[in-house]
């Protein structure tokens, strides 16, 4: 590999006394969707008119206050879709729709015109300002790209001032900003700012875009910070990052870019956008909530965000999306199946508790999700196989019972070389150990009492033949097994006994586990029965099957 052709695209950071490595995220941004204009085009079919209306309505409902609408003077399409928010009336009060516009004359005077009637609004302005842009793309020198920057603020503040009456706000981008000289980056910046005037009734949004990403995260904290430091009337500023995801890092950039001073975020639900994609709002906003931050969002549905997102955006949800996806609370481990399930039991059963588990960062229950996060492969261990019995079926398998069943189903899923459904694991406890019936069938019994003992009858039938049996003991069970011992002229004694209510309602069944011992081994059985002596009986018959089937 050519690694030689490569060199660094991004300029030293001057910076000093860096002081975004002390501190903490305590609160949410102000978030911006740009779903509708930098997702949108990013999209193999891009939103039809109604079709952007419908995901802008979906967006409002999420919580965001400010959704950039659009590139009103890019086509028809874009500039119709404004229009019709604006006059069918479908912007809340409380939302600012924002649209983009490069510092060109006719696209400036197009943005304005698609702004008429909106009541509250954002026109965001943006010129590239890289070295590579100005000397290949533009050819134009320092001056002339901030000429360039200066000339669009203001016309876009004497169009506004002379065609818009409603709460207009400005947003300037000095686009591929990580590119730029960082002192360079700051001089057309506060050249831009020198015309908007901002003040604290009507502060201006500077946008400091990673437009793409090209060195690590630390570099784009340095250069937010440095900004913060070097922009004039900072206190009446809002500053904005928009993090693509070039390296894979665009929540990274994001979440330390508000360590560095940004108190306003754009990005995407789920991070489409252009090339690799854009910040990952929901990601960040459920990285804030995990870590007991309001994200002032509505993303407690995430099924519903996931339903609308691929409808409109015509793209998948990755299985392993963090918070999303559809393995995100899936553990084949073991040794992680373990942790969880014991994790749940002290941690989920109480809403008084604080959420605590080694594996899982959030409940998935805040997001519409259910437990059902173990799936069981070759890799699993016995701590997934008891949640699965427990949680989905009510069975809770002695420990002992519990490792040699693990183990059977660690066998049947490397034998299949894949997971096992919930389903195939019961199954395969059944079969094995519940109310096992050959070469022992258990076809009637009857017990009375004999002063301190019980004494019990029973009609069996055993590969085919019906025999009777009698047993006396200190109770049916004992009863039972002296007469199986005396009629199959085996000894075996039982060694291990648990029972317990399949569920919690009134007309539950029981579940007896039963082990017995026998020339050093030993077999387990289980039975289910409404009845709990009849579960018991049919528990021993199951482990006394299985000592048969083993001889």
């Amino acid at each position: 590999m050519n690694y030689q052709k490569y060199q660094k695209m991004y300029h030293p950071v001057p910076l000093e006394n860096r002081e975004w490595p002390s501190h903490e995220i305590t609160k949410a941004p102000v978030w911006c969707s740009v779903d509708l204009r930098d997702g949108n085009q990013a999209l193999y079919s891009p939103m039809t008119t109604d079709e952007k209306i419908e995901f802008f309505k979906f967006i409002v409902k999420l919580g965001f206050k400010e959704i950039e609408v659009g590139f009103p003077a890019a086509s028809h399409t874009e500039f119709e879709f404004v229009r019709r928010l604006i006059d069918e009336d479908l912007i809340p009060d409380d939302v600012s729709i924002q649209v983009l516009t490069q510092a060109r004359e006719h696209i400036i005077k197009k943005t304005v015109e698609a702004l008429k009637g909106a009541k509250n609004a954002i026109i965001h302005l943006y010129n590239s300002t890289s070295t590579l842009q100005r000397e290949v793309v533009f050819r134009k020198n320092k001056e002339e790209i901030k000429q360039l920057a200066v000339d669009g603020a203001k016309l876009v503040k004497s169009l506004v001032s002379g065609q818009l009456d409603g709460n207009i706000r400005y947003e300037y981008s000095p686009e591929s900003f990580t590119c730029t000289e960082m002192d360079y980056a700051a001089e057309v910046t506060n050249a831009v700012l020198d015309v908007l005037e901002p003040s604290p009734d009507n502060k201006v949004i500077v946008n400091l875009p990673s437009t793409i990403e090209v060195a690590t995260v630390n570099i784009y904290a340095d250069q937010i910070e440095y900004m913060c430091k070097h922009l004039k009337n900072r206190e009446n500023l809002v500053i904005s990052v928009h993090a693509h995801n070039d390296r894979g890092t665009g929540v990274a950039s994001s979440e330390i870019a508000l360590l560095a001073g940004a108190d306003r975020i754009e990005g995407t639900i789920f991070g489409n956008g252009e090339r690799t994609g854009n910040a990952d709002i929901i990601t960040i906003a459920l990285n804030m909530f995990c870590q007991g931050i309001d994200p002032k969002l509505n993303i407690d549905n995430i099924d519903e965000i996931i339903e609308v997102y691929e409808k409109y955006n015509r793209l998948p949800i990755h299985p392993r999306h963090p918070y999303a996806g559809e393995m995100a609370y899936v553990a084949f481990s073991g040794s992680h199946q373990d942790a969880i399930k014991k994790s749940m039991d002290k941690f989920g059963a109480s809403p008084s508790n604080k959420w605590a588990n080694p594996y899982l960062t959030i409940d998935p229950t805040d997001i519409g999700r259910k437990y059902e996060p173990i799936l069981i492969n070759s890799q699993s261990g016995k701590g997934g196989v008891s949640y699965i019995m427990e949680n989905k079926y009510g069975y809770t398998l002695p420990k002992p019972m519990l490792v040699e069943f693990s183990a059977t189903i660690n066998d049947m899923s490397d034998e299949k070389q894949t997971v096992l459904s919930n389903h195939e694991i019961h199954q395969a406890f059944k079969d094995i150990y519940v109310n096992v019936s050959h070469p022992i069938k258990t076809r009637f019994y009857r017990s009375s009492e004999d002063g301190d003992s019980t004494v019990l009858s029973a009609t069996i039938e055993m590969n085919g033949k019906v025999s009777s049996i009698q047993g006396k003991g200190n109770g049916p069970l004992d009863a039972l097994c002296n007469g199986l011992r005396k009629h199959l002229d085996i000894p075996f004694e039982i060694c291990n006994y648990t029972e317990h209510a399949l569920t919690r309602s009134s007309d539950s069944k029981a579940a007896t586990y039963i082990a017995i011992s026998n020339g050093g081994k030993i077999y387990w059985g289980a039975g289910v029965d409404a009845n709990i002596n009849t579960a018991s009986i049919y528990a021993l018959i199951s482990a006394v099957n299985r000592m048969l089937a083993d001889k």
